[in-house]
């Protein structure tokens, strides 16, 4: 019987704790990728990172200009100017290649600086909500499953474009 008691005490007041702890849940990847910042910064990059990509480009047109040349001329060409040649191509593709790599590394660096930025206002916008709505406890990541009735996304999403 003081068993059955304490049993039934104990849930009781587990059950008011719980009752009392106001949670809720926010899908961040979401709200990176639909908040106006992300937009602004993808310009931002593509800005920034549009002489080096359009150099890059013309880079490229050129070999397959001087590739095509050389398939046509290589007949007519002695075989140590096809050689020379050939090297000299292939040496280009390498530098291209590298260019190419360095571009897309310099631009995923400022991509993720740009995310981080936006990943801490994020943070701040939900402490924000949270204080405001006193909510206990906001999760974002590693949930298995969040009700709908306690995703604030679609708030975040709202405070955080204005």
């Amino acid at each position: 019987m003081k068993n059955l008691l304490i049993v039934l005490f104990t849930f009781f007041f587990v059950n008011q704790v719980i009752a009392e702890v106001k949670i809720g849940f926010v899908q961040v990847d979401q709200i990176l990728q639909n908040a106006p910042q992300t937009n602004a910064s993808n310009k931002k990059l593509e800005k920034e990172f549009k002489k080096r990509t359009d150099t890059l480009k013309k880079t490229i047109k050129e070999i397959q200009t001087e590739e095509k040349n050389f398939s046509k001329n290589s007949l007519t060409l002695s075989d140590s100017e096809k050689e020379k040649l050939s090297r000299k191509l292939q040496q280009k593709k390498i530098d291209a290649q590298r260019d190419e790599r360095e571009l897309r590394e310099d631009i995923d660096l400022r991509r993720r600086e740009e995310i981080n930025k936006l990943q801490v206002k994020v943070n701040e916008v939900i402490e924000e909500l949270a204080k405001e709505k006193k909510y206990d406890l906001i999760v974002y990541q590693g949930v298995a499953y969040a009700s709908p009735s306690i995703d604030l996304t679609d708030e975040v999403s709202k405070a955080l474009g204005k």
